[in-house]
């Protein structure tokens, strides 16, 4: 049945047909979610004890308001239809259970859109969730999205970077939640009794991405006198080409967590490790799909040298300066990117104009790739501390440490009887400050990455025009 759906879906049939947020029952059932969401408590539940709390009957009757809003819409997602009557069920559960810390776990596991990825495939999620750089409480939050998956996407899942769990999505509509610089749906973020097994699907909204990375490019490259190549001007002026760029970087990216040379679980779940351990599997990450698109520009796709460059600039302009300074490992990975192609020669800062070979910028840049894979295969063979120490020794070729910094001292200078997370105390907030450029570039940028928040590719549009 699924498969049927998702080919009407591909050929224009009913799950394609009428937007949901078009639907009166649409606007009521983020109305009714924006009620609940100030009512609820940190971990999801509602006290009716607090100052400002809802009667029970209001809460009885907002939450009934969401599940015949579900039970409305759901016609028009039968791709779904498990997912929405767990999800009513959920939704009564809850009010039935008088609101404590919600357990939503038997419709997160009826949701499964991994299973049927058809480009512009809609659907309707409701959870309570904490969304990832947004929103750290578990509210009830509710998003319409897309699917975007084109032929020539599934062709190279299909057959060079197999990740049968990845959903490039774009948003339709969303609550408040996602009016904040989240671009990420993710089954882990969602209040449950017990996390399953395993998760099945992660979602990333590369609409977001696409219209964030334009806005904080164009004015890097003006703030910083870039001159770019035409192609690559084209490419940052076109919404719907970032957009295909991020959907083959995230679909690259989310794989090489799982492959290569690497110690278990590189991506540290549930472990303490000093942040550059974190940066550096990020950074690792965005250079293989750096060189996977290096690759497939010489083989004459033409999303590989999109995929170049969003990695490029992304990384060297928006990551180092986004977020506080406090254990930011992508602004790490940022800022050693950048070094590391100032010091081989790539970037150039002067009079006041950032030049970049463009011509060696792929060779220098697999390079550093190279030195993160070897990091990581010499791994395996040593003990953890050993293993951290290498790897800030990395770091610290390229970025200069805080000059308070005990690590930056050597092992010496760290009490080594003590097990390798209590040594992770002696990190500081910011082991790597910014660089005078990035502190410069900071200032100037302030503005335009704050503007970025809840940005879509629709609301880029209207500030465009």
């Amino acid at each position: 049945m699924t498969q049927i759906l998702v080919q009407e879906a591909a050929g224009g049939g009913i799950s394609t047909a009428s937007r949901v947020i078009d639907h009166p029952s649409w606007a009521v059932l983020k109305a009714a979610v924006e009620e609940i969401r100030p009512w609820q408590s940190k971990d999801g539940s509602i006290d009716f004890d607090a100052e400002g709390a809802p009667t029970r009957a209001a809460a009885d009757a907002a939450v009934e308001r969401v599940a015949g809003a579900v039970v409305d819409l759901a016609p028009l997602l039968p791709h779904d239809a498990a997912y929405h009557q767990a999800l009513v069920a959920d939704l009564r559960k809850w009010a039935d259970g008088a609101f404590a810390v919600p357990d939503f776990l038997d419709s997160l596991l009826a949701f499964q859109p991994a299973q049927g990825r058809a480009d512009g495939l809609q659907h309707l999620v409701v959870f309570p969730m904490y969304t990832q750089n947004g929103n750290p409480d578990r509210n009830l939050e509710a998003v319409v999205l897309r699917m975007v998956w084109p032929e020539w996407l599934a062709e190279l899942e299909a057959t060079r970077y197999d990740n049968p769990l990845f959903c490039g999505i774009t948003f339709e509509d969303f609550t408040s939640g996602y009016d904040t610089n989240s671009a990420v749906l993710f089954p882990e973020t969602i209040a449950v009794r017990e996390a399953p097994e395993r998760f099945s699907w992660g979602g990333i909204f590369c609409d977001r991405e696409a219209a964030r990375f334009r806005k904080v490019t164009e004015a890097s490259v003006d703030i910083l006198g870039l001159e770019l190549p035409a192609d690559i001007q084209e490419m940052v002026g076109d919404q719907a080409r970032c957009e295909q760029a991020f959907v083959l970087w995230d679909m690259v990216h989310d794989r090489t967590h799982s492959h290569g040379d690497l110690p278990f679980d590189p991506f540290m779940i549930k472990q303490r490790q000093p942040f550059w351990m974190y940066g550096l599997e990020e950074l690792r990450c965005d250079l293989t799909a750096f060189k996977e698109a290096v690759k497939l520009e010489a083989e004459g796709n033409a999303h590989g040298r999109d995929v170049q460059y969003a990695v490029l600039f992304d990384r060297m302009f928006r990551f180092p300066v986004t977020g506080d300074r406090v254990r930011n490992y992508d602004g790490l990975g940022g800022q050693l990117l950048f070094a590391y192609l100032h010091k081989h020669d790539v970037l150039r800062w002067t009079d006041n104009q950032l030049h970049i070979d463009w011509q060696r910028a792929p060779e220098v840049t697999n390079q550093l790739c190279g030195e993160i894979e070897e990091l990581y295969r010499a791994g395996i063979d040593r003990p953890k501390l050993v293993h951290w120490f290498k790897a800030y020794e990395l770091v610290s070729t390229y970025l200069a440490p805080h000059p308070g910094s005990r690590w930056a001292k050597g092992p010496d200078a760290l009490d080594l009887s003590l097990p390798p997370r209590k040594l992770v105390d002696d990190v500081l907030p910011d082991e790597f400050p910014l660089s005078m450029f990035y502190e410069a570039l900071s200032k100037k940028l302030k503005g335009v990455i704050a503007s970025t928040r809840g940005i879509t590719a629709e609301s880029a549009g209207r500030a465009a025009a």
